[in-house]
């Protein structure tokens, strides 16, 4: 189960001494599943795609695809490495990738599934990501991995519940249709497996609205580096 509400606190101090930042010649030789959509690879190539085929921008396929790139880039900026791998046998896993933090001295390795309608997520859905870690590729089996439901609603309290009771290292993010990462929870045995001591916090992401933004936050000090500090 999930610690008492005080885990979720803005700035929490971290408890344990860092460990050195570093790569693994094991993620290294991750092999990544065959690409589903061979027209296109990051966001701009996919809207000059979609606009060159004249894609209905409502369309399941144009509002999933966009989402998940959207979430490709906003996750990055937090340090992972992803690849959207996208495809109807891939158990509902969207993208994939590495995700070195301070907290252990091994990348951990991510599999994530994205929700791109902006509908309230049902606990049945975060249990659903447990047959992400059966099905996943063989280099995502395993120790050392991470499994993440990104929508674009806060985390409801089912889904907190139904996180807290997985066995498996789960965690839930909310990010918008813009990018902005407004929510980022994860269950105790993903702290086992290398996320303990790291503490999520809210930094300002300008605009109009003076709208807040997550933060990751190691010993007080944000990472990976903010470029604006």
């Amino acid at each position: 189960m999930f610690r008492q509400p005080s885990q979720w606190r803005l700035l929490r101090r971290a408890k344990q001494s860092l460990c050195k930042y570093s790569t693994n010649a094991a993620t290294e030789d991750l092999v990544y599943p065959e690409s589903q959509s061979p027209n296109h690879h990051d966001l701009p190539s996919f809207l000059e795609y979609a606009s060159r085929i004249e894609m209905d921008s409502k369309s399941t396929t144009y509002v999933g695809t966009h989402y998940e790139y959207t979430v490709e880039n906003a996750l990055e900026r937090l340090g992972m490495s992803l690849k959207r791998i996208g495809g109807k046998s891939d158990y509902g896993i969207d993208l994939l990738g590495t995700w070195p933090v301070p907290s252990t001295p091994q990348p951990l390795k991510v599999l994530i599934q994205c929700k791109a309608f902006a509908r309230k997520i049902e606990p049945s859905q975060a249990r659903e990501l447990e047959g992400a870690f059966v099905g996943a590729p063989t280099g995502w089996r395993g120790p050392g991995v991470l499994g993440l439901l990104v929508s674009q609603k806060s985390a409801t309290v089912g889904v907190r519940e139904a996180l807290g009771r997985s066995r498996w290292p789960m965690g839930y993010v909310l990010c918008g249709a813009d990018g902005k990462i407004l929510q980022m929870l994860w269950n105790r045995r993903a702290e086992q497996e290398g996320l303990e001591g790291i503490d999520v916090g809210l930094k300002y992401a300008g605009g109009d609205r003076n709208e807040k933004e997550v933060v990751l936050l190691w010993k007080g000090s944000p990472f990976p580096g903010d470029p604006q500090d």
